[in-house]
């Protein structure tokens, strides 16, 4: 980033963070990923996929929308590269995408829901270690 000529001066110096600051351009895809976090019922189809790799009735069975609702939020979650999908006969199953981004907001929900991954190892297996 080119040199800044800023109109108050501070105590803090932003010269090195200015150095390594990256462009707007460079932040939207982290934009573009937390568009898909404007809805709770995304959210939870997007958790349930870092889980299992499932159908869309099945999905809409668990979640209790409609395989239309739930086609929505899978296209969405798609077309972002936070889920893929495989076919199998007639049926397509989705699953997380194997990705840091996908990784990284599975950890986040589960932080701020404060809900335990099932996957991961209890607390007593923890504390016998």
């Amino acid at each position: 980033m080119s040199h800044v000529s800023l109109p108050h001066h501070h105590e803090c110096s932003l010269e090195h963070v200015l150095e390594h600051m990256p462009e707007t351009a460079d932040f939207q895809v982290v934009a573009d990923l937390f568009k898909q976090l404007c809805d709770g019922s995304r959210i939870r189809i997007f958790w349930l996929l870092c889980h299992c790799e499932e159908c869309v009735i099945n999905i809409s069975a668990i979640v209790g929308m409609t395989s239309p609702a739930v086609s929505h939020h899978l296209r969405q979650l798609k077309s972002s590269g936070l889920i893929v999908s495989r076919r199998s006969g007639k049926e397509v199953y989705y699953r997380a995408a194997d990705t840091n981004q996908a990784q990284l907001l599975h950890h986040m929900i589960e932080k701020m829901v404060e809900i335990v991954c099932p996957d991961a190892p209890s607390q007593q297996e923890d504390a016998s270690r």
